[in-house]
């Protein structure tokens, strides 16, 4: 199939991105999004991109860069946070989580002062799939100050983060996380998962 035929796929994408750049409707453009997702290459990127901040498309095209496994498909989503407003900001940090894009961690941690709350609670979501040192950072700063409507959805953020920390091997910082929910007022769910990480994190190996 054309699929399993480098040089065939390499044509149908050039194909594919033509006829996205030419336009036609929502439905056309929505189909070639997901085939791009399929087969597209850093060749689709650019289109694609140019596509983020239109909200019919929006979200097609954010998945298909979504799925793209080249650098530039993460930076051109990465390079569109500052571009694009409301849901398809929301969309499109909740992609750069997808991507644990480390790139993206100054950005999202500046997103966490944003008035909207959805992009609040979405750039914290994304910092905790990130889950690097600078991103475990800026949670373990926001949740004692997040806004009360939101500190269930960032306290599930650092707990996201610590499993993702300690499954990385870093112990130390996973703990440090898990203490901080453990002695806080939340939730029991939150408590006792962080307790157990706790746990979990402070065997010996």
């Amino acid at each position: 199939t054309s699929f399993d035929d480098k040089e065939a796929r390499k044509e149908l994408e050039r194909k594919l991105v033509t006829a996205l750049k030419l336009g036609g409707s929502v439905v056309a453009r929505e189909f070639i999004c997901s085939k791009l997702a399929l087969i597209g290459s850093e060749f689709s990127v650019r289109a694609l991109a140019a596509l983020l901040n239109s909200p019919e498309v929006a979200t097609a095209a954010r998945n298909a860069l979504e799925a793209i496994p080249d650098r530039q498909a993460t930076k051109a989503l990465r390079d569109s946070l500052s571009r694009v407003e409301s849901l398809q900001k929301v969309g499109v940090i909740h992609s750069l989580g997808a991507r644990r894009d480390a790139d993206s961690v100054r950005a999202l941690t500046a997103l966490l002062k944003n008035e909207d709350a959805r992009i609040v609670g979405a750039a914290a979501a994304a910092l905790g799939n990130i889950a690097n040192s600078k991103a475990a950072k800026a949670l373990r700063d926001f949740q004692p100050k997040a806004p009360e409507a939101l500190r269930q959805s960032v306290a599930d953020a650092v707990l996201t983060c610590a499993e993702r920390l300690l499954a990385a091997g870093k112990r130390s910082d996973a703990q440090t996380l898990y203490r901080m929910l453990a002695t806080i007022p939340l939730p029991n769910h939150v408590q006792h998962a962080a307790a157990r990480g706790l746990e979990l994190a402070s065997e010996k190996k």
